[in-house]
């Protein structure tokens, strides 16, 4: 391997690198009236949408396609949290 090479690979390593510490995920409340129901979910998000107030906006119009009104985001976070949320998040798990 010469040294463009070796370049190259660096770069694309850290492409790639930065592409997956760029994931970001929510957990959020919802609700649906009539009858009153409520669910916890996990849902990946766009890497321009990893704020509380972006989330929001994106999060809302998904789930009003199914008959869901989000009522909060909970938090932000990366792929090292999915795994502690799958269990309460349930069928709610990066399902929308």
């Amino acid at each position: 391997m010469n040294v463009r090479q070796g370049c190259a690979a660096l770069v694309t390593g850290l492409l790639l690198a930065s592409a997956a510490q760029a994931e970001c995920y929510a957990d959020y409340k919802a609700k649906q009236d009539s009858p009153l129901r409520l669910h916890y979910g996990v849902i990946a998000l766009p890497d321009n949408a990893c704020s509380k107030g972006a989330a929001a906006g994106v999060i809302a119009p998904r789930l009003a396609q199914h008959g869901w009104t989000l009522l909060n985001v909970v938090s932000i976070f990366g792929p090292e949290g999915l795994a502690e949320r799958k269990a309460s998040a349930g069928a709610y798990y990066l399902s929308f």
